[in-house]
């Protein structure tokens, strides 16, 4: 798949996360949307899967660290055909399987339950052994927020990879700059993340996390690393796409009114023309 066709789905992924938070009127966009063209080749192109056998045994793993950023993992796994692109907007609805953190029980290709900041690396990196005594050969990988890998359990789970030479195993920081209290850097700094996690052993790699040459170069290298696990640390900005979400912390966790609904829905269109535009 060529980087416009990922453009135009990634821009699909959006609307599916501010149509769904809008319909909850709760959740958490700006995140979600940051991670959005992550979410999208994680989905489309990287990933070893199958919507139509969701626990086929080989299959690559993916754990949502963030879980609250589940409106873009549905989005992105909704167009991928897991799920109904049209059961987005009963996001977190009574009765409705999509709850506000990704739940394995309800979800057809959620391998993990996460919501509980900093516990989802733990449970990839479990995986990852596992897959090493199994001595089977599918990949696993995390999407953990900045601001959650303040959390002192990441850096235990990190250690115990590094020592163990997970090679098949993917780190990735989506490190947007905000958390729900304002900038990392002031909350309480993670910086230099890098540094961090070459400390515990990682192959480190940065991108701009909107960019797809560097995201398909970034994935692999990751896949040609041996010996270590990768940390992938994608630079990105918070509520992409959308005009008055980007950059503010604001729209880290509550919902777009009707007003800024139709505003942010115009903006991704916007988008859509553009690319449909480049296309031709």
């Amino acid at each position: 798949m060529n980087n416009l066709e990922l453009k135009k789905i990634a821009n699909e992924v959006r609307k599916g996360i501010i149509a769904s938070v809008h319909s909850a009127k709760a959740g958490h966009p700006g995140g979600s949307l940051s991670a959005a063209d992550l979410f999208t080749y994680l989905y489309f192109e990287e990933l070893n899967i199958d919507p139509q056998n969701p626990k086929m045994e080989d299959r690559d793993r993916f754990v949502l660290s963030k879980g609250h950023t589940a409106p873009g993992l549905y989005s992105a796994m909704a167009h991928r055909g897991f799920f109904p692109v049209e059961d987005l907007i009963t996001l977190r609805k009574l009765g409705s399987y999509l709850q506000g953190h990704p739940c394995m029980l309800h979800v057809p290709g959620v391998d993990m339950s996460s919501g509980s900041l900093g516990q989802g690396v733990s449970a990839a990196v479990g995986m990852a052994l596992a897959a090493k005594m199994d001595q089977k050969d599918y990949r696993v990988y995390t999407l953990l927020g900045d601001g959650e890998i303040q959390e002192g359990q990441v850096w235990e789970a990190a250690m115990f990879a590094g020592h163990h030479k997970l090679d098949n195993l993917v780190v990735i920081v989506d490190n947007n700059g905000l958390q729900i209290d304002g900038a990392v850097e002031d909350v309480c700094s993670p910086y230099p993340i890098d540094k961090k996690f070459e400390a515990f052993n990682f192959h480190v790699i940065n991108i701009d996390g909107h960019n797809f040459d560097e995201i398909r170069a970034a994935f692999k290298e990751a896949k040609e690393t041996k010996g270590m696990p990768t940390a992938i640390i994608s630079h990105s900005i918070k509520g992409k796409g959308v005009s008055f979400m980007e950059g503010n912390a604001d729209w880290h966790g509550k919902a777009p009114n009707d007003e800024q609904y139709e505003v942010a829905m115009a903006d991704l269109v916007k988008i859509g023309e553009a690319l449909d535009k480049e296309e031709a």
